[in-house]
């Protein structure tokens, strides 16, 4: 159910499962895994500059696939710490800027899909929250995290109890992703927006998204930032995309970055 392509510098890996929402088993995660393992190998040899992950059909991805799972025998700490997490952990230092278009159930699993992706764009109609009080189980894949961090305690304690879901409309409102489109436009704005990232200067943005997790999960100080800011800068100035930039700049051209 896991595919993926490259073409122009894109990675594109697609949750091709919709007759179930997407939602992913075991065996989808191993896929996953994979697919992001080729293209950051291929990354590694300049074929892949930006990656977009998108979900085929009216969902991105539902969550969990539990069709087959036994509440007696389920090992939800080998499915969520074993696979889950590492997978994460492996999107979110991708060695590219990563995209995600986002329309429909964004759920469980599905939420931190996103969560582990550097910008997501979402579909007016996507939906967010934590629908798990019904099953009797609790809100997984960095959800509690994000949702405190973004939404604070009670907005998240509410959602929570109350497994009301936020359409992505409001979930963008509220700081949660970077924008909301009409579902019909999703796909078609995204890819030209990941093509044109595509043909930027890569070492840039890796230098930026490097920064902008130390800040996160570190709580760098406006200083302490800036420091780091500093050193980027000063190993980026010996790059050759940065004399292609000054250049470009200087002969009023566009710039024909290399990554």
């Amino acid at each position: 159910m896991i595919s993926l392509s490259i073409a122009d510098g894109v990675a594109e890996v697609v949750l091709n499962a919709p007759y179930k929402l997407n939602s992913l088993d075991e065996q989808a995660l191993a896929d996953l895994t994979q697919a992001y393992d080729d293209a950051a190998a291929a990354a590694s040899r300049g074929e892949v500059r930006a990656l977009l992950l998108r979900g085929e059909g009216r969902a991105f991805c539902a969550g969990r696939d539990i069709a087959g799972v036994t509440p007696e025998s389920d090992d939800a700490e080998a499915y969520l710490g074993g696979l889950v997490q590492p997978l994460l952990q492996k999107m979110a230092s991708f060695p590219a800027p990563t995209f995600a278009a986002a329309q429909g159930a964004c759920l469980g699993v599905g939420l931190g899909l996103l969560l582990a992706t550097d910008v997501v764009y979402v579909a007016e109609n996507a939906k967010f929250g934590s629908p798990f009080a019904k099953l009797g189980a609790t809100l997984d894949s960095g959800g509690h995290w994000y949702f405190t961090e973004r939404l604070g305690m009670h907005r998240t304690l509410d959602l929570i109890y109350t497994a009301e879901l936020m359409s992505g409309s409001d979930a963008v409102a509220q700081g949660m992703f970077s924008r909301a489109m009409p579902a019909g436009e999703l796909l078609e704005s995204t890819r030209a927006i990941v093509s044109r990232v595509a043909t930027g200067a890569t070492g840039a943005f890796k230098a930026s998204k490097e920064l902008v997790a130390h800040i996160r999960d570190q709580r760098l100080g406006l200083w302490a930032s800036i420091q780091e800011e500093n050193a980027e800068q000063a190993r980026l100035c010996k790059s050759e995309d940065y004399a292609e930039g000054f250049r470009a700049f200087q002969e009023k051209r566009e710039p024909q970055f290399k990554g």
